[in-house]
């Protein structure tokens, strides 16, 4: 909406165009001034519909293919990426960029190079290679006791996480809360951190291109906790982190082995508790991947 169409709205009405746009997921301004997309739209009509740059002007009769050459898609540099235009989707994820190996290294190199925590938390937070760090307001890192024997991994921050700077803090870390008070345990006995440490827009799953350049510092992470039991929490977890296989819900509560390098963990997936708010009749799924966990832990 243009500027001066805001200024002729009431108060009433910003106020619901405001709720408007924040029930869409709209929580934060990219730009100072409103951009008018429709004038951008018509330019670039009139560009493609006049002649194009190093191509003869042939006219083409209806129904003929134009003989003349495309212009040359310029080659992405290096750490951009490649990008693939398709509908479909990868491992359950939707299909957008994926980092080139420039990109993949220079993540792992920053993530390999920090042997404490707060080396980590440090290199993740001068990260720049993730755009999500730039479209979110804090990066959450973690929560919790680093010297716990459970670490939990989630998903992604979502917008309380995201305003707070910790994970699981809002409506599903209140439901993780009860969770694992209902076998004894508090942020006191866990760890908590999450594979994508900033908050995608909308709360939109996170596209293959983040989670392969988060994964390297979220694989440190394991490794300098590293915890007597790893539980993971929702399929962006167990496919983007563990590699496995199928849909979350054919997969919880089964008992795995996490490897890095020469080092295993056990490790358990478990529904993420946005599931359970969207589907209460899984809590039953839920309490009894619970008591698996108690179970091997007083054992």
């Amino acid at each position: 909406m243009h500027s001066n169409d805001l200024a002729q709205l009431s108060d009433r009405d910003l106020a619901a165009l405001l709720a408007f746009y924040a029930d869409a997921g709209v929580d934060c301004m990219l730009e100072d001034a409103a951009i008018d997309r429709f004038a951008e739209s018509a330019t670039l009509r009139s560009e493609r519909s006049g002649p194009i740059a190093g191509r003869a002007d042939v006219s083409v009769r209806p129904g003929e293919r134009d003989p003349r050459p495309l212009p040359a898609t310029p080659r992405e540099g290096p750490g951009e990426g490649r990008v693939v235009q398709s509908s479909q989707q990868s491992n359950g994820m939707p299909v957008g960029i994926i980092p080139d190996e420039v990109a993949l290294a220079d993540a792992r190199q920053k993530a390999r190079q920090a042997t404490t925590l707060a080396e980590l938390r440090e290199a993740v937070s001068d990260y720049a290679g993730c755009s999500l760090k730039f479209s979110a307001k804090t990066t959450v890192f973690a929560d919790g006791n680093p010297q716990a024997r459970v670490m939990i991994v989630g998903g992604a921050p979502g917008r309380e996480e995201d305003l707070q700077g910790l994970p699981f803090v809002g409506r599903e870390g209140q439901m993780l809360d009860r969770m694992l008070g209902a076998i004894g345990l508090n942020r006191e006995t866990t760890y908590l951190t999450n594979l994508i440490f900033w908050r995608p827009p909308g709360n939109r799953t996170p596209t293959p291109h983040e989670v392969a350049l988060c994964r390297p510092f979220a694989e440190r992470h394991i490794e300098l906790v590293d915890p007597e039991i790893l539980v993971v929490l929702g399929n962006v977890v167990t496919k983007g982190l563990m590699d496995m296989t199928g849909n979350i819900t054919a997969q919880c509560g089964t008992w795995t082995d996490y490897r890095l390098g020469d080092r295993t963990w056990p490790a358990l997936p478990m529904l993420d508790p946005q599931a359970l708010l969207a589907s209460p009749a899984h809590k039953k799924v839920a309490w009894r991947d619970l008591l698996a966990l108690k179970a091997r832990l007083d054992a």
